[in-house]
């Protein structure tokens, strides 16, 4: 049992609850891509701790590759422009990829990034989410396999961040609005 985060409200979801719900989104894309030899690209730098426990969970023979992209900046809310910091180091022509991202909000990031990779080639892309805010969803895109629904709250922990802070805390944590809104 972890100690709660001063600048956290409370915590959403437990290191616990996050790891059985990883394993059990896996085994289901273990079932539903058998056969296959997928390109698994995490979004950096917030998926970092959820890919590597999901593809932990994976055994498909995987490559492994990363894009670091951003809509966001130091804000709280999308810019509106997707900005590739880090592009992919491997060709993707024919390759099926599963994008393994940290959160989908606005589906903007999500949307322009499943475009760019089809049109680069992609035979098939598939999304997986740690996080789902639908209710922000401004863009027609879904997850295809997606690890829990939260509501519109600015969360931190596992891999998410602040400003580059609390991206280390084991659990999922609501971050008390008196730390971003100031």
């Amino acid at each position: 049992m972890h100690t709660i985060h001063p600048d956290c409200e409370k915590i959403l979801l437990t290191e616990e609850q996050i790891r059985r719900r990883v394993t059990e989104v896996a085994s289901k894309v273990n079932c539903d891509l058998a056969g296959k030899r997928p390109v698994a690209v995490g979004i950096l730098k917030g998926s970092i701790i959820f890919y590597a426990d999901f593809i932990r969970c994976i055994s498909l023979p995987l490559e492994l590759d990363f894009m670091a992209v951003s809509s966001y900046g130091s804000g709280t809310t999308s810019s509106g422009k997707l900005k590739i910091k880090k592009d992919l180091d491997g060709d993707i022509k024919g390759r099926d990829v599963i994008v393994i991202e940290d959160i989908i909000d606005s589906g903007f990031t999500l949307a322009c990034l499943k475009k760019l990779l089809l049109e680069r080639g992609a035979a098939s892309v598939t999304i997986v989410t740690l996080l789902d805010k639908h209710e922000r969803r401004t863009e027609d895109i879904a997850s295809d396999y997606n690890c829990f629904e939260i509501p519109d709250e600015f969360v931190v922990g596992y891999g998410l961040d602040y400003n580059e802070e609390y991206r280390s805390l084991p659990y999922i944590g609501i971050l008390k609005r008196s730390v971003y809104q100031k």
